[in-house]
């Protein structure tokens, strides 16, 4: 199978997300306060949403076919219609700096949006008007650079440009959290799977740069019930703080850009950065099930599967990779194109091809068809398409030629 440009290409200036619907539609957030719409089979374009923000767009979300959500660095969030473009549904004030994702609990119709801000905002889409919908902070933490939840809801990532990962288990997101009033684990590094079993639970908390505010763990978990305690039952929203192995890194540190999952839950995928942009590096961390290191602990710890370096192309700017609707895949910026990863040569899926050692991410194929640096990458989650713009504002989409 190869992949080839399509006929057209879409010239733009990209910011930062392009986005295809279930519902066949081709989103793109721009640099200046604008969003496209194409027809990602034909590549017409449907409408421009010209003053869509006051600032530029970075991120959007599909709430179902026709219903979807935009973050800008106007600090507000806005919901569409499909069915009528001309003016927005509403807009949601909240944030208090850029707002830079948006995650979507199908459930229970509750929006969540992270900023730079440091703020996890809930948004109860269920009773939303013309002038907003409810809203609540969940969660705050410093350096706060991506948050995604993973497909069933039960778990939140964030991910932080001082280089952790927080990790919120049993996700309740009707609860409202404050610092303090949840249980925390002691910040440890993520292991290789022989080291695993010995040093999950004895490494202790880094003080620099600590995205909490907490400076003991034993006297946040006085907050937990007993019950949870004495059963052994991992409490609801209890936070785990990892510092993701990373192969070469320096020790300067990294900063983890890039922030997915894997559509079945699996695992996560991060793209890091030393945070002297000397060198960057695409991993995949396993989520690993098991018994709690202690009874009130967590049952999960990430770990380092595979792993490529990046061509450090386009310093400062963030480049968003992203899963293959089967998760057999990998598409990830690289320079002024992108790259196609496998778990190994023949695709397979990653719990068939679970190595014992961290290994490195095979390239299956490279497409290159941009002048400039790939900010971004989508797969299409009804066909067989992949999408990808550029920093001078070029979205190409590739099919396979079989």
């Amino acid at each position: 199978m190869k992949f080839g440009g399509s006929d057209e290409e879409i010239y733009y200036s990209i910011q930062h997300t392009v986005e295809i619907s279930a519902w066949s539609v081709l989103t793109v957030a721009c640099e200046q306060t604008e969003v496209l719409l194409f027809d990602p089979i034909s590549s017409k374009h449907i409408k421009t949403l010209s003053e869509a923000h006051e600032d530029c767009v970075n991120n959007i979300r599909f709430l179902d076919n026709r219903l979807f959500a935009t973050c800008s660095d106007d600090t507000t969030i806005a919901l569409w219609d499909l069915r009528k473009l001309n003016t927005k549904v509403c807009t949601l004030h909240g944030h208090t700096s850029w707002v830079k994702n948006i995650e979507y609990d199908t459930n229970t119709r509750l929006l969540v949006t992270s900023g730079f801000d440091g703020n996890v905002i809930i948004w109860d889409t269920n009773r939303y008007t013309e002038d907003g919908c409810p809203h609540k902070k969940f969660f705050h933490t410093r350096f706060l650079m991506r948050m995604r939840l993973t497909p069933d809801c039960s778990k939140m990532l964030i991910s932080t440009s001082s280089g952790y990962l927080l990790i919120l288990h049993d996700l309740d997101l009707t609860k409202s959290l404050e610092v303090g009033s949840y249980p925390i684990l002691r910040a440890r590094r993520t292991t290789s799977s022989s080291d695993l079993t010995t040093s999950s639970s004895s490494s202790g908390p880094r003080v620099s740069g600590s995205p909490c505010h907490h400076s003991d763990s034993n006297s946040s978990e006085k907050h937990m019930s007993r019950a949870s305690q004495r059963e052994g039952v991992s409490p609801r929203n209890s936070l785990e703080v990892v510092t993701p192995e990373v192969l070469g890194e320096s020790d300067h540190g990294n900063c983890i850009t890039s922030l997915q999952l894997h559509p079945k839950g699996w695992a996560t995928l991060l793209r890091c950065s030393s945070n002297s942009d000397d060198e960057e590096c695409t991993c995949v961390y396993e989520f690993q099930e098991g018994a709690p290191v202690r009874p009130v602990s967590p049952r999960c710890s990430l770990r380092l599967t595979h792993y490529i370096e990046e061509a450090n192309v386009g310093r400062g700017y963030i480049k968003e990779l992203c899963f293959s609707p089967d998760g057999r895949m990998i598409s990830s910026p690289h320079g002024y194109g992108i790259r196609l990863l496998g778990f190994d040569k023949q695709c397979s899926e990653l719990v068939d091809c679970l190595p014992k050692e961290a290994s490195p991410l095979r390239v299956i194929r490279s497409l290159y068809s941009h002048n400039d640096v790939v900010l971004t990458t989508k797969f299409s989650p009804t066909h067989c398409q992949i999408a990808s713009g550029c920093l001078s504002g070029r979205v190409s989409l590739y099919q396979p030629k079989f």
